[in-house]
């Protein structure tokens, strides 16, 4: 008889790796694939100490059990919700659901259609501004702005106040990275502040709750009970805030990406179709997400690790996603891959991203409108990376040659 060992508690100050050291364009993900194999449970002594899982198994396991993993506790690793709940991200199930209910009826197949020429538009307008001036930095120039421009459009704001909420954000993502607790709570009343504002205007309007998102969040009745104001309240905090990010450190990366591989590029402008599916294997190799989180209720076993109630537990999407024991050759970019739908770029479960099919328009639309407009493009300069939560690019200086 085999007798197993008994699985292993983290010790004090345990460090198997370092979220916060220095990355390139590559080496975040060999240091993923080392991890993978020599220790998929990983522990840092990093944000107050946390766990991270690196393998697909582990992470899909966790997303599936909320009853054993909450999110009510901490959604992020490091913990920077100071400032209220914001649902749905910081509720469970059930009562995450009657606010679910309500977003998912904004991101449906026939919203989606009659937002697109919108999107498009702005695409096209901000790709064809760098490529006019023939070089430019796509991180701050495109991937950090345009996105703005789609959320003012889905969400009936005001240009001018969609860029401040941009900016606003961007500076509450460095300041969460550097662990600028004051700065954090600063720029997350700042937000607070503009969704009240959101709200206010809406409740002013008398807006229609069929167009638009906050007013139908104002008229929902669950149970015949309108929501509760400071949970409405944070909802709207958290929409107006969490698509700008990951958008803002993604694009960079898959042009990048793109501009060193010019028969993908031939192959893509002379088969614009097949675009979707680019996009869908770059959301799989070039995931942005490794900080979500969940804690443990009771005293769990992933591996042979001992995960004591009350720790939190990174889920690191941007490594599950290149785990070669489900995607073969998972560490390069494969078009058509056949195994594709068990990519989870937008997490998995109740809280897997509703704003999905909007993020995959921008993106489609991206490349649809890149290629169409060019004969090549190329990375003119020094890649700069984004911190942990996020993995990603800030800087990726590009040339373009128009068409």
């Amino acid at each position: 008889m085999t007798v197993q060992p008994s699985p292993r508690p983290a010790e004090p100050g345990e460090h198997d790796f370092d979220p916060l050291a220095e990355e390139t364009f590559t080496s975040a993900h060999a240091t993923y694939a080392e991890l993978r194999a020599r220790c998929p449970v990983a522990r840092s002594a990093t944000y107050g100490g946390f766990w991270a899982l690196f393998r697909h198994a582990d992470v899909v396991a966790v997303l599936s059990d909320p009853e054993t993993f909450t999110t009510s506790v901490q959604n992020v690793v490091p913990k920077f919700a100071f400032t209220g709940r914001r649902p749905p991200l910081h509720l469970d199930p059930p009562e995450h659901s009657d606010y679910r209910r309500v977003i998912n009826r904004f991101f449906t197949r026939r919203r989606m259609a009659a937002l697109a020429p919108a999107v498009r538009g702005h695409v096209a307008r901000h790709l064809q501004r760098m490529i006019d001036a023939g070089r430019a930095d796509v991180g701050p120039n495109y991937a950090q702005t345009m996105p703005a421009h789609v959320f003012a459009e889905f969400f009936h704001l005001p240009l001018e106040l969609s860029e401040r909420i941009e900016q606003i954000s961007a500076e509450y993502v460095r300041a969460i990275q550097v662990v600028d607790d004051e700065e954090v709570r600063r720029g997350s009343r700042l937000l607070y502040q503009i969704a009240e504002d959101v709200i206010a205007a809406r409740r002013a309007e008398g807006t229609d709750p069929d167009t638009d998102l906050t007013a139908a969040l104002l008229a929902a009745r669950p149970g015949g009970r309108p929501l509760p104001p400071d949970m409405v309240l944070g909802c709207v905090r958290q929409l107006l805030v969490t698509g700008m990010v990951a958008p803002s450190v993604f694009i960079g990366t898959m042009l990048a990406h793109l501009a060193e591989h010019e028969e993908l590029q031939a192959l893509l402008r002379r088969e614009p179709h097949r675009i979707p599916a680019a996009v869908e294997e770059y959301l799989r190799l070039f995931t942005p997400y490794r900080g979500m989180c969940r804690t443990a209720r009771r005293d769990v076993v992933i591996g042979d690790r001992l995960i004591r109630a009350d720790e939190p537990i990174a889920l690191v999407y941007t490594s599950a996603n290149r785990d070669e024991a489900v995607f073969e050759d998972g560490e390069r970019f494969v078009l058509d891959r056949p195994n594709l739908r068990a990519a989870i770029p937008f997490g998995a479960g109740v809280h897997a991203c509703p704003g999905a099919p909007l993020a995959r328009m921008m993106l489609v639309m991206t490349l649809e409108e890149l290629l169409a407009r060019t004969r090549s493009f190329a990375v003119d300069g020094e890649i700069t990376m984004a911190r942990w939560a996020e993995w990603g690019t800030r800087s990726v200086p590009m040339r373009f040659v128009p068409r």
